[in-house]
């Protein structure tokens, strides 16, 4: 076992803690970055100008009427820039534009006394706008070819070869929608002016040391010039990643060029048509099947809405491509993936980052496909699992297949689905206007960035001389309990009480260069990064223990605040061995450092092995649908999840819910809708407030959840033998999906395929239930399932008649026609 990985006898990491500022939270204590606000003197506030164009050029900027609105201070124009007029990282974001690219984009930003007068500035400025032909939807993407970035693909093998090898070949298509992050904080920043010039920006970011980047090149100085800090988010889901810069530059360039402090902070509206969301994906595919329901070959090509600009929209594909054959072996495999340019927000990082798109195209699929193969769902999905030795279709090797194999078994057994399923067939055939679904879904989600740079990471610890503790390290918290798990991993690897261990807020100039707390990665690289700086602080109280005992350095044990040594009965307190180590001049603090080890990738070929290992999971949804309205209730979910060596089971098992239930809202509730229309209105996002769209709440959670983490799951090399758990439970929730699916299908004959929209709306689900009762196994609101058997191509696969006819659907004809670019 690995030094990283192996836990001491008594570790803290392992208890089931509360979240750190769980009491702040729930007493209103805690404090966000606008909660500074009103404990800094003479604070402007800003506020944007934003186009009413979905494109245009920006013909004339009159600023002259608001300037001459009481409390209006200063109005932020490009000609104010003293840097670089761009707050992304492609060059492709000016932060005052020319030319405005979505609804809402901001031209110009208004400074005044009271937030109030900002507003009735921004409203006084005037815009001339030349309007220009816009791009709203996918389909009018790929007809113009409007396209940005690179185009990759990931192969293996001979996917022609493949599908006229296989014994039943389906095509399709699939469109999903995006996802609005609704954190409850909006985007925020505070800047303020240090006496000899430096900038300091107290910031709702998870990339701190990015947002320090681009405020740097914003204002034209070095990064050194400026300090970002994060108290906590209240939530982010990627959403903070690379949005806050451009807001916290337009703050700091305003708190440079009049002095003062410059409060920005979005409200519920602005952030909503301003900032990014998940990406919506088109897929084309085809896909083949052995006789005995085996994959052969899948062909796909994925096609993401970026937005207007960039972002991480590149990374999110690559991730996308990388998990397209989720935990199933397809020996012959070649996806292509391209992103959109559309006159929409700049779509940006959430949940997942690629990942649920990618693994939703075979889980439609294999959703899809069972019904026509005669084979029951769960057991398509099971017979296709990796085993260990195989490699993905990008050349990683599969080492944990049995994990996952574990998780399924324990999900059949503990939620006794056998018994179940048979519940459920009675239930469907004793309910004329009613039905119920019974699936079961895994998840292999790979941990680590795609851009090997990023893993890395560094910590800054402090031993005083009472023997507290104060840890400093590069991960931001926004809710997921990250500061929790590294004051455990502190207190562990030091040998003392969680109580005398505190976490100082996320600072540029405590440890520099960290990357974004993303990628799920945060507790692993950060976490072994503490316990690094840790180490070094106990080997050098060791040795002054060591004479104080009279035994050997390596005899000696630090556990629960108390210094002993083998052999010896004789103990000496933490802290006093503390103080010792100080008046003999002993170093008490350290800088940790990690980088992940293993990780490989080369983007040019999309070939390596990116990630550190894989976590998995296992989740089984019951539903139930109501055939006259399509409205529907979750009634149960069983989960078994791997975590490896849990660091903190309490915040693990709540990220696995919270982390469900957010991808259950984005597969069945969430609807993003902009106008579409060739009005005035046109590119405008409509549903812009809680009111138009719909998040899962308390009445959308089942009445029985179950989450069970994986036993014997140790994860060797990572901290703690531990694993990420931020982003993979996400997708557990196609299950949710897939019951959906199957309770439509059984409104209809035996057989039906069911295409099932995403969002699976009330409203869409209600359309394929009806179509299934039609017997029109094309479903409405996206692609068929068109079959084809090759002749001679062998017995039907085995399933729960087979004795029926071989099922051959007839059309030919996808219903969204997206054409080839």
């Amino acid at each position: 076992m690995s030094a990283l990985s192996e836990r001491p006898a008594s570790p803290v990491v392992g208890r089931a803690q509360p979240h750190e500022s769980a009491a702040l939270h729930v007493t209103g204590h805690a404090l966000y970055t606008d909660d500074l606000t009103p404990r800094t003197k003479d604070v402007l506030h800003a506020w944007p100008v934003q186009s009413p164009h979905a494109h245009a050029l920006v013909t004339a900027l009159r600023t002259d009427a608001a300037l001459a609105v009481p409390g209006v201070v200063r109005v932020l124009t490009a000609e104010d820039v003293p840097g670089i007029n761009d707050a992304g990282v492609k060059d492709d974001e000016p932060l005052f534009p020319r030319e405005v690219c979505f609804v809402g984009h901001a031209v110009c930003w208004v400074l005044g006394e009271t937030q109030e007068a900002a507003r009735r500035g921004a409203a006084a400025v005037e815009v001339g706008y030349e309007p220009l032909p816009s791009v709203v939807t996918l389909a009018e993407a790929v007809a113009a070819e409007s396209f940005q970035g690179a185009q990759p693909t990931v192969e293996r093998g001979d996917v022609e070869a493949g599908l006229a090898r296989a014994a039943y070949t389906f095509h399709g298509e699939l469109e999903m929608a995006g996802q609005e992050h609704f954190y409850l904080e909006t985007n925020a920043s505070l800047a303020t002016v240090e006496d000899d010039g430096r900038i300091f920006l107290q910031c709702s970011t998870q990339h701190p040391s990015e947002t320090q980047e681009i405020v740097a090149h914003v204002l034209g100085v070095m990064s050194s010039d400026v300090t970002v800090q994060c108290l906590r988010m209240g939530g982010g889901f990627g959403g903070k990643e690379m949005q806050p810069h451009g807001y916290a530059a337009v703050a700091a360039l305003g708190a440079v060029l009049t002095g003062r402090p410059v409060r920005l902070r979005l409200n519920r509206t602005q952030d909503l048509t301003m900032t990014g969301k998940r990406h919506g994906f088109h897929a084309r595919w085809r896909a083949g099947f052995d006789g005995e329901g085996r994959l052969e070959a899948l062909e796909a090509t994925l096609t993401s809405d970026g937005g207007w600009s960039l972002d991480l929209s590149e990374p999110v594909l690559a991730r996308a491509l990388c998990h397209v054959e989720n935990a199933y072996w397809i020996p012959d495999v070649r996806v292509t993936g391209r992103v959109a340019r559309t006159n929409k927000t700049s779509q940006t990082a959430f949940r997942g980052f690629g990942g649920p798109q990618g693994m939703l195209v075979i889980e439609d699929i294999l959703g899809r496909c069972a019904p026509l193969l005669g084979i029951e769902p769960h057991e398509l999905r099971r017979r296709n699992f990796y085993q260990d030795g195989q490699l993905t279709p990008y050349g990683q090797v599969i080492t944990q297949a049995g994990h996952l194999e574990r998780a399924w078994d324990q999900v059949t057994r503990e939620a006794e689905l056998e018994r179940r399923r048979a519940a459920v067939a009675e239930f469907n055939a004793t309910h004329e206007h009613l039905r119920r679904g019974l699936a079961v879904t895994p998840v292999k989600f790979g941990i680590s960035f795609n851009l090997t740079a990023f893993n890395q990471a560094g910590a800054l610890v402090h031993v005083y001389k009472d023997g507290s503790v104060l840890v400093n390290h590069g991960g931001t918290e926004m809710g997921q309990g990250l500061h929790t798990k590294m004051l455990q991993v502190a207190a562990t690897s030091l040998g003392v009480p969680l109580e005398r261990v505190r976490l100082a807020p996320t600072r540029t100039d405590k440890v520099p260069n960290t990357s974004a707390t993303a990628a799920s990665s945060g507790a692993d690289l950060n976490g072994a990064a503490v316990k690094d700086a840790c180490e070094q602080i106990q080997g050098r109280l060791a040795q002054v223990a060591a004479q104080r005992l009279g035994v050997p350095v390596p005899d000696v044990r630090f556990a629960d605040g108390v210094v002993s040594g083998l052999g010896t009965t004789a103990t000496v307190p933490w802290e006093d061995v503390v103080h010792s180590a100080y008046f003999a001049r002993v170093q008490l603090f350290a800088a940790g450092y990690y980088r992940t080890e293993g990780v490989h990738w080369d983007s040019s070929v999309m070939r390596g092995s990116p990630f550190k290992y894989f976590a998995h999971g296992v989740a089984a949804t019951e539903v139930e649908v109501d055939g006259f309205t399509g409205a529907y209730r979750t009634l149960r979910v069983d989960i078994v999840h791997d975590v490896g060596d849990s660091l903190s089971p309490l915040v693990d098992v709540g990220q696995i819910e919270g982390g469900f239930v957010q991808g259950a809202g984005w597969l069945t509730l969430e609807d993003l809708r902009w106008d579409e229309s060739e009005g005035d209105q046109r590119g405008r996002l409509l549903t812009q407030s809680a009111s138009t769209y719909k998040l899962p709440s308390f009445s959308e959670m089942p009445p029985v959840l179950t989450v069970r983490l994986l036993e014997r799951a140790h994860e060797e090399g990572a901290v703690y033998g531990s694993k990420a758990v931020g982003e993979p439970p996400l997708m557990l929730a196609f299950s949710v999906r897939e019951a959906l699916r199957q309770a439509c299908a059984a409104f209809g004959p035996e057989g039906t395929s069911v295409d099932l929209p995403s969002p699976a709306t009330p409203e869409a689900v209600f359309w394929a239930l009806q179509e299934a009762r039609e017997g029109d196994v094309a479903g409405r609101g996206g692609a068929p399932v068109d079959g084809d058997v090759e002749p001679g191509a062998g017995p039907r696969p085995p399933g729960p008649d087979p004795g029926a006819p071989e099922r051959r659907p007839e059309s030919e004809t996808a219903l969204h026609e997206l054409s080839e670019a």
